[in-house]
């Protein structure tokens, strides 16, 4: 039998009941069992003990934090649970009681109107897609996990996405947000003209703050205009990736670049026997590949390297995360430097991450690159080896993804002391209590 939550995390049934009479007995999951699949990250690799709580409304979430902070508990907002650096999930070790706070119940999607769209922190990013479609519009960011990643969670960390090159990340798409603060006040400016803000831009501190500040339950998003037709992805293989990122900067000065996506050929070989797909080309003698976005089509070179023209080269990239996954146990890096600086980058990793085997893939248009090291007895001695590299370049530690709890030791090599001291001056602003997330972010 399942032990009930005051047994198992130092809650208490006085905490269970309060929440139960905040959202409803059937939104509030004490049962191991139940509660599994939100208490472990998509990797794997992070897991805790906590109760779940799943709220309807943002009455609902002031009302579970003020719960929260009468019983001494902390809190850990959850959209999609698509992270993949620990922050989404409990800790393993807490001395509070943990209340995983999931918004995936906050799924409306508002109207459009004025070239935005309002939309709740659970709505996936499919839907707002979706959404600004029918309106003859679209949505600046995209995802392969669309379909199960929330607005609010790419609000979280900032998201860039596949065409995050052209359009910016999340944070270059959000107007306004709809928040609740530590002491369970609702801040809201989604209904505020766009150029009547004024003061601070609480969207903008909440947006890679990763839940510690506040929780969104809701954004108004920037939306853009619908192409008059929909550009053809180009698949073309490159002698090296130095090749790779001089024909991305080849493509600025020719045309509007929609998209740069990096896939080397050990990972694209893997894609294709995992997929079913067609190798595009001769994999051994092109070592990279790049898919290429761009208004009125690329400008490549006049030889005879493959390029594969079609809708359905997506594919390929989109399915890189799920097929490395597939492969096992593996430590999941995501960094960015100076887009001339990712072929050095690529060149030290397989040293840096030896004895184990390792993939990189994504961004190459923003330097934005996900590092996968596979191997059940991976350590963090290789996440260390493999972050000095990029620190050494002047990059950053993290992108995309956040930092969570698995880069907090090493955000000071990204971030000076004057950044950092002026973080810990705003959590402890907004957060006295240290009750939103603690652990991310800031150690």
């Amino acid at each position: 039998m399942a032990r009930p939550f005051s047994d198992n995390s130092g809650g208490g049934s006085a905490l269970v009941d309060a929440l139960r009479e905040a959202v409803g007995p059937a939104h509030v999951l004490t049962d191991p069992g139940a509660t599994a699949g939100y208490r472990t990250d998509w990797t794997g690799r992070w897991t805790g003990t906590a109760l779940v709580v799943r709220p309807g409304a943002t009455a609902e979430v002031a009302d579970v934090i003020g719960v929260c902070a009468e019983h001494g508990a902390v809190i850990v907002p959850q959209g999609g649970n698509t992270g993949l650096v620990g922050g989404g999930v409990p800790r393993e070790h807490s001395e509070r009681p943990q209340v995983l706070l999931s918004l995936r119940r906050l799924d409306t999607v508002g109207p459009v109107g004025g070239g935005t769209l309002l939309a709740d922190a659970g709505v996936t990013l499919a839907a707002v897609q979706s959404a600004a479609r029918a309106a003859g519009l679209r949505y600046g960011v995209d995802l392969g996990a669309r379909d199960s990643a929330t607005l609010g969670g790419t609000v979280s960390t900032d998201a860039g996405g596949l065409r995050v090159v052209a359009h910016g990340s999340t944070r270059a798409q959000l107007v306004s947000v709809q928040a609740v603060l530590a002491d369970g006040s609702i801040a809201d400016s989604t209904g505020a003209p766009p150029a009547g803000l004024a003061g601070y831009d609480l969207a903008q501190l909440l947006c890679g703050a990763e839940g510690t500040l506040g929780v969104v339950t809701a954004a108004r998003v920037r939306l853009l205009p619908a192409p008059d037709h929909d550009e053809l992805p180009v698949l073309v293989g490159c002698r090296d990736i130095a090749e790779a990122a001089a024909l991305v900067e080849r493509q600025r000065s020719y045309g509007r670049l929609l998209a740069a996506e990096l896939v080397q050929a050990q990972t694209l070989d893997l894609v294709c026997a995992a997929r079913g797909l067609p190798r595009p080309g001769p994999l051994a003698d092109w070592p990279a590949w790049l898919l290429l976005e761009v208004e009125g089509g690329p400008d490549l070179p006049d030889d005879e390297r493959p390029a594969v023209a079609d809708a359905r080269v997506w594919a390929y990239r989109e399915s890189v995360p799920d097929v490395l996954a597939a492969l096992g146990p593996s430590h999941k890096l995501d960094v960015a430097v100076r887009p001339d600086q990712v072929a050095e980058l690529a060149a030290a990793l397989p040293r840096a991450a030896a004895p184990y085997p390792v993939h990189v893939f994504g961004h190459l248009g923003v330097g934005n690159l996900h590092v996968t090291v596979v191997g059940a007895a991976v350590t963090e001695d290789v996440d260390e080896r493999i972050l000095r590299l990029v620190a050494d370049l002047g990059g950053s530690v993290a992108a995309e993804h956040g930092v969570g709890v698995a880069k907090t030791r090493w955000l000071p090599w990204s971030l000076g002391s004057a950044e950092l001291t002026a973080m810990r001056a705003v959590k402890a602003a907004l957060d006295p209590h240290q009750m939103f997330n603690p652990g991310v972010l800031l150690d």
